[in-house]
Formats: C-alpha cells, sequence, structure tokens
C-alpha cells in the first residue's frame, strides 16, 4: 500500500527581519494579488496556507481595501488558511499572557474574515513554551505543527506525538522534520525525484513505519505561489513511486494521518532542543534593548493600563478599548520571532524600538489620563490629596513612591483616618516658576511665578484590594528623611549587605554568609546575532569593589559600589591583544523594610565591542536541577546537558549548552536555603557548578556569519551577504534593573510567587495639584471629566479574590459585550477551591464562549478565565 503524502503548500512570511516592514509590506501586495488570481482561477490548486498569521491579512486589506470580498470568500470556502496567530511570537521572548493575547486578536480577526487555520502552528519560532498546548487546548485548537526544539530520542515513535502541558492538557502535534521548506522545490523532474524528493520521504517513513501519511509542506520564506503544484503532483502520481501525493492542508493532514487520538509519544516540558534545528540559545542576550523594553510595556499594558481602566469603568469612568487595541496589535508587530529577536538589520531595529516607544507613550498618557479622572472625582478636595492605586486583586502592604508638588517643603502624607503611615523623604528640590506671559491692554507682559518644591516620599500604603486609597498632603516637619551615612554596610530584618575588605557580602538574620555575592565576567563574542561565541578564551572577571554612597533611613537603605572590569578594546582585532580597557559598572543595592528582596541596579558605559557581560551569583547548587517559571507553573531544569558531550560527533545543529531563557524567575536550592532571582526583561542565565550566571548584555556586529565555535556551518538567516550591525555592539550608557532573594528554606512555589507579585509593578499613584504641568506629557492640557466620576468615597475596594495562592494573569475588558474578564492560575502542586463568588460566575473561552462552571476548583498549575 502506498503512503499518501500531504502536500501543503504556503508561504512563512517575515513581517521584518534584514528587509524593513515597508519591503515586506510591498511584496505582499504583489504575492498576495498573485495568490488571489490563482486560487480563485485554478480550480485544481485545492489550497494555500499564509502563514497562520492574520497580521499580514490585515496589512494586505489596509492597502487593498477592495480585495476583501475576494479574500473572504477564499477563506470561507477552505482555499486560504489564515491565524490563529495575529503574528509569529516567540513564546520564549514574551509574558505568557501576550502569548494568549496574540492568539486572541488573531483568531478574533480572521473569524471576522470567514475562520481560521484549527492548528497551533509553529514553523519557525525558537524553542517552544511548555505551556503551549494547554493554551491551545484553552481555544479549542486540539493540534499542532512544530519545527524546532525535539532531540531524536523523543521522537523514537514517531514524528506524530502527544505534546503535554504541566496543567496535563494535550495537543497531537507532528514535527515537521526537515523544516516548513522541505517541498519548496517540489518537482517532477527526475534527478530531482531520486537525488531530494524520494531520500526526504523515505526518511520521513523511517521514523513512523506504520504510519500511511506523511507530510510534506511545499513553501518558504516569501515565496511566490507555484500555480504549477496540481500538474507537479499529478505527473509524481504517474511515476511508479511507493507514494500517493495529494493536495492537503495541515487540518485536512490530521484528520485523515492520525490513527487514534492518543497515538505517538508524549512529550511534555519546554522544547529546546537544537539536534536538527537551530534554537539559537543565546539569542535571548542579544540587542536587550528591545527585550527589556518589550517586558516594561508588557508590565504597564497588563498590570496597570488595563486593570486601572477596569477600575475607571466600574467607577463610571472610560475604558480606552480602542487605545488598549491598537497598543496590542503594535506590540505583537514587535513580539514576531525575528523581531523580538532582534536579529535584524540596524534599520529594522530602529523601528522596533521606536514602535516600543510609540507604545508606552501611549500607555503612560491613557494612565495619566485615568489616573487624573479618578482622582478629581474623589470627595474630599479642599485638601491637596495623593491617590494610591492598587491593581491587583488581593489584600497587602506595599512601599510606594510618590512624586508630590508643594509650595512648601515641610510636607507629609496622612490617611483618611487621620493616621500617619510610615514614610521617609527621598529627595526634595526647588523648582523655579520661571515666567508666564499675559496678554494685557499694554501688550504682553512677563509676570514672575513662585517657586514650588517637588518631593518623592515612600510611604507603606495597605489596601483590601484592587481599588484605591486618599492620602491627605499635609504641612508635617516631622517626616523623617534618608540621609547620606559613611558607613560600608546597609541592613534591615532579613540582611546585612555590607563590604568585606573590597569583597561585597551579604549576612542573612542566621548568621549565613556570602562572600562576594557577585562578580562580573566579561568573554569575547566572535558571535552574531543569532548566537554566542566563544573566542580564544578571552576571559576578565572583576575584582574588588569600592564602596561610592550609603543613603539610609528606617523604611528604604542603598549603597552603590563600583567595580571595575578589564576588556580588550576591540576583541576580535588580533592587535588590540595587550592594550585592555577599564570598563566601570556601578551597582546599586537597595532593601526595604520587612521585604527578603534586594534590589539591583548595574549602570555601565561600554565602549567594547564583540563581547558578553554576565553577573555570577555565589550560588552553588546542591542538587542536579534547579527552578524556573515558565507560562502558569514552575519547571525543573538541570543544570548540564547529557548532549553536551558529544554533540560535534552527534552532527548537532548547534551545541546544546545548558543555557535557559526566563519569563520571571529562577531558584537554586543551595545546602542552606535557596536563591533566587527576578528579572524584568533579562531573558539568560545558567547555572554553574558554583554560580547563577546572568547574562546582562550582547555585543556583536554582524546579523549573520560562517562556522561559529558553537554553531558549524552556514550562517543563520542570510548566509550568502556579510550585513553589518554597528547597532548591535550596544554602545554607550547601559543600564539593568532586577532583584534577588537568599531565603534560609528551600525553594517554595507559593513563596516564590508572593515575592512576585510583590515585585511586579501592580501599583500607581498620582498626586492631584496644579503646580507642575511637565511631569507627565499630558498634565498641561485641560481634560474633561466624565460626569459619573464625581463624589467617589475616600477609599475603594472592587475587588478581592481571597486565597492569596491564586494568581492573577489578567484583569481587563472582555472582547465582546461591556463585561470584566479575569484571568487567574494556580501554580501549585494539587488544586485549589476558588473562593466566593468566583463559582457563582461563568467560565469564558478567551473571551469567545461561556459555559457554566464544573467545579469551584482550579486544577494543579492550571489557568481559568471568568466573566463578571
Amino acid at each position: 500500500m502506498k503512503k499518501t503524502v500531504h502536500v501543503v503548500t504556503h508561504t512563512h512570511w517575515d513581517r521584518e527581519w534584514y528587509f524593513s516592514i515597508e519591503d515586506s509590506n510591498m511584496m505582499l501586495v504583489e504575492d498576495m494579488n498573485r495568490l488571489i488570481d490563482v486560487l480563485e482561477n485554478n480550480g485544481a490548486y485545492k489550497s494555500f496556507t499564509f502563514d497562520a498569521q492574520y497580521s499580514v491579512i490585515e496589512e494586505y486589506l489596509r492597502l487593498c481595501p477592495e480585495k476583501e470580498n475576494q479574500i473572504c470568500r477564499l477563506i470561507q470556502s477552505g482555499k486560504l488558511f489564515i491565524g490563529p496567530w495575529y503574528t509569529q511570537t516567540d513564546s520564549l521572548l514574551v509574558a505568557t499572557e501576550s502569548i494568549i493575547r496574540n492568539l486572541l486578536a488573531g483568531i478574533n480577526g480572521a473569524v471576522k474574515k470567514g475562520g481560521f487555520l484549527n492548528n497551533g502552528y509553529l514553523p519557525d519560532i525558537f524553542g517552544q513554551n511548555s505551556y503551549l498546548p494547554g493554551i491551545f487546548k484553552k481555544f479549542h485548537i486540539e493540534t499542532s505543527i512544530v519545527q524546532r526544539g525535539l532531540y531524536n530520542d523523543q521522537l523514537q515513535n514517531g514524528l506524530n506525538f502527544i505534546w503535554k502541558s504541566p496543567n496535563g492538557d494535550f495537543v497531537r502535534a507532528n514535527n515537521i522534520y526537515f523544516g516548513y521548506g522541505a517541498g519548496k522545490f517540489l518537482s517532477s523532474d527526475l534527478e530531482y525525484v531520486k537525488q531530494t524528493l524520494l531520500p526526504i520521504l523515505d526518511s520521513l517513513a523511517s521514523f513512523q513505519p506504520s504510519a500511511n501519511h506523511i507530510l510534506l509542506p511545499s513553501g518558504g520564506d516569501q515565496v511566490l505561489v507555484n500555480d504549477n503544484i496540481p500538474d507537479i503532483i499529478d505527473e509524481l502520481n504517474q511515476m511508479d513511486l511507493p507514494y500517493q501525493f495529494k493536495m492537503s492542508n495541515y487540518e485536512a493532514f490530521f484528520a485523515e494521518g492520525w490513527q487514534g487520538p492518543m497515538e505517538g509519544e508524549k512529550i511534555s516540558g519546554e522544547l529546546l532542543a537544537c539536534e536538527n534545528s537551530r534554537i539559537h540559545n543565546t539569542i535571548r542576550s542579544h540587542r536587550v534593548d528591545i527585550k527589556l523594553l518589550n517586558t516594561q510595556i508588557e508590565e504597564k499594558i497588563y498590570r496597570q493600563l488595563e486593570p486601572l481602566s477596569v477600575l475607571s469603568k466600574e467607577l463610571g469612568g472610560s475604558y480606552p478599548q480602542q487605545w488598549i487595541e491598537k497598543c496590542l496589535k503594535l506590540l505583537f508587530d514587535v513580539q514576531a520571532h525575528d523581531s523580538i529577536c532582534g536579529c535584524n538589520s540596524d534599520e529594522t531595529n530602529r523601528v522596533i524600538l521606536s514602535r516600543l516607544e510609540r507604545i508606552e507613550r501611549i500607555v503612560d498618557g491613557q494612565i495619566n489620563i485615568l489616573e487624573k479622572q479618578i482622582t478629581r472625582g474623589i470627595r474630599g478636595q479642599e485638601h491637596s490629596i495623593a491617590a494610591a492605586f492598587c491593581l491587583i486583586p488581593k489584600k497587602c502592604t506595599r512601599e510606594l513612591k510618590f512624586t508630590l508638588f508643594t509650595k512648601e517643603p515641610d510636607i507629609g502624607l496622612e490617611e483618611s483616618s487621620g493616621e500617619m503611615p510610615e514614610q521617609t523623604i527621598l529627595n526634595q528640590q526647588y523648582i523655579s516658576g520661571g515666567k508666564q506671559v499675559r496678554v494685557t491692554a499694554d501688550g504682553e507682559q512677563e509676570i514672575e511665578v513662585p517657586g514650588y518644591y517637588r518631593t518623592e516620599i515612600l510611604a507603606s500604603v495597605s489596601f483590601e484590594g484592587l481599588g484605591y486609597k486618599t492620602l491627605k498632603c499635609v504641612s508635617d516637619s516631622g517626616i523623617s528623611r534618608i540621609e547620606q551615612k559613611q558607613d560600608q554596610q546597609i541592613s534591615n530584618e532579613f540582611y546585612r549587605i555590607y563590604l568585606d575588605n573590597g569583597a561585597l557580602s551579604v549576612e542573612r538574620k542566621d548568621k549565613q554568609k556570602k562572600r562576594n555575592l557577585f562578580y562580573f565576567e566579561n568573554t569575547a563574542d566572535a558571535g552574531d546575532s543569532y548566537d554566542y561565541s566563544p573566542l580564544n578564551e578571552d576571559r576578565f572577571f572583576s575584582k574588588e569593589c569600592e564602596m561610592l554612597e550609603n543613603y539610609q533611613s528606617d523604611l528604604i537603605s542603598w549603597m552603590k559600589v563600583r567595580h571595575s572590569l578589564e576588556a580588550y578594546p576591540d576583541l576580535l582585532k588580533a592587535s588590540s591583544r595587550g592594550n585592555t580597557e577599564t570598563i566601570f559598572i556601578d551597582t546599586k543595592l537597595t532593601i526595604t523594610k520587612n521585604s527578603k528582596k534586594i534590589k539591583i541596579e548595574h549602570y555601565l558605559v561600554n565602549t567594547v565591542k564583540d563581547h558578553r557581560i554576565r553577573v555570577h551569583f555565589a550560588s552553588k547548587s546542591n542538587e542536579k536541577n534547579h527552578y524556573g517559571d515558565q507560562g502558569y507553573s514552575v519547571l525543573k531544569r538541570s543544570n548540564t546537558n547529557p548532549y553536551l558531550k558529544n554533540w560535534k560527533e552527534s552532527n548537532f545543529a548547534e551545541c546544546p549548552q545548558p543555557v535557559y531563557p526566563i519569563e520571571n524567575f529562577v531558584y537554586v536550592n543551595e545546602e542552606k536555603g535557596c536563591f533566587g532571582l527576578y528579572t524584568k526583561g533579562l531573558k539568560e542565565y545558567e547555572v554553574t557548578k558554583d554560580s547563577l550566571a546572568l547574562t546582562l548584555f550582547r555585543s556583536v556586529g554582524y546579523l549573520g556569519k560562517d562556522d561559529l565555535a558553537w554553531r558549524p556551518g552556514r550562517a543563520s538567516g542570510i548566509n550568502n551577504k556579510v550585513v553589518e550591525t554597528p547597532d548591535a555592539q550596544m554602545q554607550g550608557s547601559l543600564s539593568f534593573e532586577y532583584f534577588i532573594t537568599w531565603p534560609d528554606h528551600e525553594f517554595h512555589i507559593s513563596e516564590a510567587y508572593d515575592l512576585l507579585e510583590e515585585i511586579q509593578a501592580s501599583h500607581l499613584t498620582y498626586h492631584l495639584q496644579a503646580l507642575n504641568t511637565f511631569e507627565q506629557r499630558l498634565e498641561r492640557f485641560d481634560l474633561p471629566q466624565p460626569s459619573a466620576l464625581k463624589e467617589l468615597a475616600e477609599e475603594y475596594c472592587m475587588l478581592e479574590i481571597g486565597d492569596n495562592r491564586l494568581r492573577v494573569s489578567a484583569l481587563k475588558k472582555a472582547e465582546k459585550g461591556d463585561q470584566t474578564v479575569i484571568r487567574i492560575f494556580n501554580p501549585e502542586e494539587e488544586a485549589l477551591p476558588l473562593p466566593q463568588p468566583f463559582p457563582q460566575y461563568q467560565t469564558v473561552l478567551l473571551d469567545e464562549t461561556q459555559q457554566t462552571m464544573k467545579s469551584p476548583v482550579i486544577g494543579s498549575k492550571d489557568f481559568q478565565t471568568f466573566i463578571f
């Protein structure tokens, strides 16, 4: 019996890369016009898959709106497959919530045009998030096409496998072993058939001898539709071959080619293997400026703007839905797998950064408007008031920074009860009022405006849940001020951080010590935009550090130290050998009262090319594994990679270094306690024999290069053109922010997520005043006040979920109607009951279809979405 070969014609469409998005759109119009013509007029051409990205169809119809009816007819008839993604996101570089929103935007958009490809299509992203099967399942997507990330050992039972999420959900998956371009040059030419096609098909068939169906993707990057494919298939079927060819699609392949719902190997966890396809593990530290800004914007949208908008809507104000949708679509363009990776031309990366800056301006402006409108509606404005917003539905106490503008320097904050919260003045400066021009009958006159004080106060504020609290600005000269100390240490209830003969050290409350808490490592990087590549063992380490400044108060303390790090000016040039240059790295360490977190900020000026800087934390693992969060759960990861020893002899596509992506945190269990690291956009780490190494940045000057030490063979991306990327050398001032913790016990999931909630920026403050109109860009403009936003109480709590072990990943307006959506997840090892009133609510399939809650619990490592 002949095996059936499902030939799926498609194009893989990069929105931008070494070319700009404008280049891409010009090609898009030409190629799509041709595709429409072929699909409408060639009855034998069954279907075409346009890369499962809705964004390209949306872009095409924006440019060619007259083609919409034709596009919709082709989608409705099953000849053109689009979606479910908005863009092909890199699932290891973005927040899990962004993955969900990307699918939601793609599916909603595609459905309006006639339908979407019901497959979790992952043809080219650099590694797979462990939670993708669970996310797909919530969308009723039951199948997935995967190229990268699998070892041959995992494919012993065939290319069809069951891909299982940490929450137990699974999808049927197929590994396109030879990639999405295996049949790109499909032909009936006898030499091609013998030399190329049959060896590929025989190899695919050998993986699963019992399977009667083989998948052969026929396409490539930005390929033009080949209208000869039906004829080629007919000619192949007339040959005496052991295969029967048919023009097919991915949905049909799974419907016809999967024998039984549970057939295949069960594979779980993230897919990071680089045996057959390059994963580019160290691409996660390339162009960190893009990655850091992306994470900052994700936090502002999901943790601030959306829940603040929900609060505004509940109080009678507005919800800026159109602005949020605009920002999300711009963000998804950034998060396409080449874009967010930064493996692009400098021109393209400049556009990506500009896009991110544009999003941030919109988000900041919308937050400013909502804060001001809500605060203006609060009763009791005979006093100067400041509002503190809690945007997470949990009881909590947080140390929040308020920026106040007053005529007098004596200033403090008082709660509505009359009590003074614990607070300290961090900084105060006098600002000249400048001159105001007034038009009089005698002409323009300049009038001197009195000056005022800008004061930053840190205050401890308690909340009952999602809502706000009002504080009065009162004249109080008794408020403590942070003071500079001639000291070599800072401390709180949990830590003492000090200099010990030039060594930055920390002592825990149980008297355990880490001498040399961290050091910096600088190595040569002979790689490219895709991969780090070591060179000649060139390696420098920082040594002793010196104290720069020390400030302390009862509520907060910080110290700033300086490390020096030697480097060759240009590590790839032999002429620079022997002539070293010094990089000074200033580090600010901050601790607050009653908190187990230590905030770390690094500042440096990079003048060196082609190198990588990592910070190593003294942390010796007492296990072979460590722990890192991903999706809605914590993964246990191996400190080593068993394939590393013989990777070259085994012909791996690249070196399987045990370098991992990080979504939010990573923990290492030590002999006495554990050590945790929380990042905000830094995405690459490694657990070595005696340290936890965090990559700060890589500095390289080429998009692609051949024959790297850890990646043999051709250059990735473009292998026939040298593209220089001087911007990627990351010259100039750089800064990094993250947090560490050092508990005196083993890793606890609940405690790790508690600290994550403390670190995430889910709180805002706003001072209602008229002295300064430039702190935020929109302050100087008159804004209308929603009529319903008035006579608001001085304190308000909208929602509190009760069980602190349950976590919130989204709080937003529903896609349809005027209801509110909350997404809750349970990262614990056991199921957790939902507190009242959630069992009375209805679950909702990611804002789409409602169903009655079957059981008032959320399973282990699972998530649910509710509407109310």
